[in-house]
């Protein structure tokens, strides 16, 4: 069994539609997800952009939402998803805040990855981690891993 990622949204490589962005509405996308590994107890996801500040010239990974603990149970999330399933947890941004924050590249067309793990653990109450407070938790951990990669440049 292949642990896979999509959105009704966008398909792998596309571009993201600009409801999802700082140029729309700011939304989340909606995902859904199979494939989970029949031994995981959770599943974490990450959405990052590692083109910052310019593709033509990356200086870092800017991270736009940190989720963890979603339950098994869950297929996926809804485009706006403003209640979680229940035990989700968020970490925190790279605006310093939990939530989704969509594409706003300053310049150039980026890419935006959107990372799910199914773990073999419930994670401990982790606060509001970081990605890498998160990615260091998961450690050990991860059964499978998938992404799915959208596009964005602003007009």
């Amino acid at each position: 069994m292949t642990l896979i990622l999509t959105s009704s949204s966008f398909h792998a490589g596309s571009d993201i539609p600009a409801i999802h962005t700082c140029d729309g509405n700011d939304v989340s996308p909606p995902l859904s997800w199979s494939g989970v590994p029949p031994n995981a107890r959770s599943l974490a996801l990450i959405v990052d952009d590692p083109d910052a500040p310019d593709p033509a010239a990356p200086q870092r990974t800017w991270v736009h939402w940190v989720l963890y603990n979603i339950p098994l149970g869950a297929d996926g999330l809804p485009q706006s998803a403003q209640v979680l399933p229940a035990g989700t947890r968020e970490g925190t941004n790279d605006w310093k805040r939990t939530g989704y924050g969509g594409p706003c590249p300053p310049i150039g067309r980026h890419r935006y990855f959107h990372k799910l793990y199914a773990l073999d653990v419930m994670l401990p109450d982790l606060g509001k981690p970081t990605k890498a407070q998160l990615e260091h938790a998961m450690q050990g951990h991860v059964l499978a891993h998938t992404e799915l990669v959208g596009m964005y440049q602003r007009k």
